[in-house]
């Protein structure tokens, strides 16, 4: 607040303005939502069951039945939507600016409705698939400095999640016993920390490195971003993610023989990061060979020969199909059915490719319509995002044609997309600068 000039002199003390009702529900949203992304990367379903929750195993009341998570963005949106005490104007102004949302949104519409109509759990659509769309609408709503609390909550929870993946690692001591469902697994060795699964950590930590390494404005000191980058990609090691491991080697190796042709042909550098890369490259070598020396990843390297029938499974998953005849095909078979044939085909601990699944829980007709509203939505999303996005979405795809994945309920997608439009959000355009005036032209200008 400006005073008027007497009372600046007269030594009237200064008052800050008061908070207006927007800025106080601004702040609130931000709270919220900044809860929301610690409880997706800290609070996971195997947490939950440990608790006496019940959100994937049976029983319970329906407020069991959803993620933390979904409950904080849920509220934050409702509060977005009261701000200006025009809710309906809200929702025309927000979906106004993303169109290919709805789409999205009629999809899941008709899964929804299938839900019903069948007499099925419908609270998996939400969670999986209704979850990730609320986070963008939200977080695209956000300030700068908001946006900004965001990013930190995500290095600092996930820094936490890679710590305690090589204590479980190197301990064999898991903190949170390892759960599918009701069901508790045994001598795994793999790390999972506060990410439930680790495949689900895999992924996450292996999205969280390709963010690192192609939007280096994450971190600008190089000399805390490598550090950043060697840790948590070892990491990935501890967690025994195959797929994510492989497809971050992957994409980082196109981009090392991209940059190389770039300075066969010609391209500058400096002296001192050509040094500084050739030291890093014989220092990660030397640590590696030391490693392979020591057997410290030993039994990540045994999955690659002995994988405990994974491969199997997935040729399994591709023979389900074949015990059904079109019409369960077309319209989803009964879940009776199809957990029998799981069992019978070994597939206890689930179908390990999404589009499969898919078929298989909701059916051909509601599949083709889920993949055309995610790639709408994945189109919206890019459009919002730095280019460097393209990366996570191809790893996406690997860990959905690989895995579980989001077949079943999980916070996973939502997990991907909050770090791809919160850390890989489109650059800022700068403002074209003014040309400078020719020396001659100003020697003119001042003689006359």
């Amino acid at each position: 607040m400006i005073l008027p000039n007497h009372l600046a002199a007269a030594g009237t003390p200064y008052r800050r303005a008061p908070f207006t009702a927007a800025q106080v529900v601004d702040v609130m949203v931000a709270v919220l939502m900044l809860i929301t992304v610690v409880s997706m990367f800290a609070v996971s379903s195997a947490m939950l069951t440990n608790w006496k929750i019940h959100y994937l195993t049976n029983g319970g009341g329906f407020y069991e039945k959803l993620h933390p998570a979904t409950y904080a963005v849920f509220l934050a949106s409702f509060l977005l939507l009261i701000r200006n005490t025009d809710p309906i104007g809200e929702i025309n102004r927000t979906l106004s600016q993303s169109r290919l949302v709805l789409t999205y949104l009629f999809c899941w519409l008709c899964l929804l409705v299938q839900m019903f109509v069948l007499a099925r759990p419908f609270t998996i659509i939400i969670d999986t698939f209704l979850l990730p769309v609320i986070l963008c609408l939200v977080i695209w709503r956000l300030s700068g400095q908001h946006r900004r609390w965001l990013v930190w909550a995500i290095h600092a929870t996930i820094l936490l999640n890679v710590v305690l993946g090589y204590y479980e690692y190197f301990s064999g001591h898991r903190l949170i016993p390892l759960t599918l469902g009701s069901v508790l697994v045994l001598g795994e060795w793999r790390a999972s920390a506060f990410l439930g699964h680790p495949l689900t950590a895999s992924g996450v930590i292996a999205a969280y490195v390709l963010a690192l390494v192609l939007r280096p404005a994450l971190c600008p000191r190089i000399a805390i971003r490598v550090p950043l980058i060697t840790v948590s990609l070892g990491s990935l090691m501890a967690f025994g993610g195959r797929t994510a491991l492989m497809t971050v080697l992957a994409i980082l190796s196109c981009l090392a023989l991209v940059e190389a042709f770039k300075l066969f042909r010609g391209k500058r550098t400096s002296l001192l990061m050509a040094i500084v890369t050739l030291c890093m490259v014989f220092v990660a070598a030397g640590l590696i060979f030391a490693a392979l020396n020591l057997g410290i990843f030993d039994k990540m390297l045994l999955r690659f020969s002995s994988d405990k029938g994974s491969t199997l499974a997935r040729y399994a998953t591709f023979s389900l199909l074949s015990h059904f005849d079109w019409h369960e095909l077309i319209l989803g078979p009964s879940p009776v059915r199809v957990n029998a044939l799981q069992s019978q085909l070994g597939l206890n601990y689930g179908i390990e490719n999404f589009w499969v699944a898919s078929i298989v829980q909701f059916g051909l007709v509601h599949t083709a319509l889920l993949t055309i509203g995610l790639v709408c939505f994945f189109i919206e999303i890019l459009k919002r995002s730095s280019l460097a996005a393209w990366a996570i979405v191809l790893l996406i795809l690997m860990i959905a044609a690989s895995s579980v994945s989001f077949s079943s309920k999980n916070i996973q997608l939502a997990q991907f997309i909050v770090l791809i439009t919160l850390l890989l959000p489109t650059p800022p355009q700068r403002a074209p600068k003014e040309p400078r005036p020719l020396p001659h032209a100003r020697h003119r200008a001042t003689a006359a």
